[in-house]
């Protein structure tokens, strides 16, 4: 590989974006020989605001963690299949804290030449700005940041695969 893409790390967080940016990072790493990572953070910054306001107890708030937890392992394997069925070779990473900062610390670790992540919902408050993490993502990451829109011309590229 001597091209400027040698690695690409793809955000999910389990929304159907997420999902979408995963196909194309696929098919993305499939044209260009980059390998490929996918990233799952489980957001403890969250969990710990809902305790703060006492919308959750600790237990409850565990028990909150641990079903998060298992999204991110049931998203990764969904990812790690759709990759599969591509015949691509995934690295998965599960991880818990602070979304956007995780990610800046994964793409700096990984190497990551390019960071795919889906379509950012428009920002309706400046609390939505303020708490929206795959915006903080997209604004912090220290790489490039592809934007993945379009689903449906994604799924053509993606079933076009062979």
């Amino acid at each position: 590989m001597d091209g400027p893409i040698q690695r690409i790390m793809v955000y999910v967080d389990g929304t159907e974006e997420s999902i979408t940016a995963a196909e194309y990072a696929i098919a993305l790493s499939l044209r260009t020989g980059a390998q490929l990572t996918a990233a799952f953070i489980v957001n403890t910054r969250a969990l710990s605001q809902l305790r703060k306001a006492r919308i959750f107890l600790d237990t409850e708030a565990e028990e909150y963690r641990r079903d998060i937890e298992r999204d991110a392992d049931r998203y990764l394997e969904l990812v790690r299949n759709l990759a599969q069925s591509k015949g691509l070779d995934i690295h998965t990473i599960a991880r818990s804290g602070n979304v956007h900062e995780e990610m800046k610390r994964l793409v700096k670790e990984e190497k990551t030449d390019l960071l795919c992540i889906g379509d950012i919902g428009g920002i309706r408050s400046r609390r939505d700005e303020l708490y929206d993490e795959t915006d903080r993502t997209f604004r912090s990451a220290p790489c490039s940041v592809l934007v993945v829109r379009d689903p449906d011309r994604v799924a053509e590229i993606f079933e076009s695969i062979q």
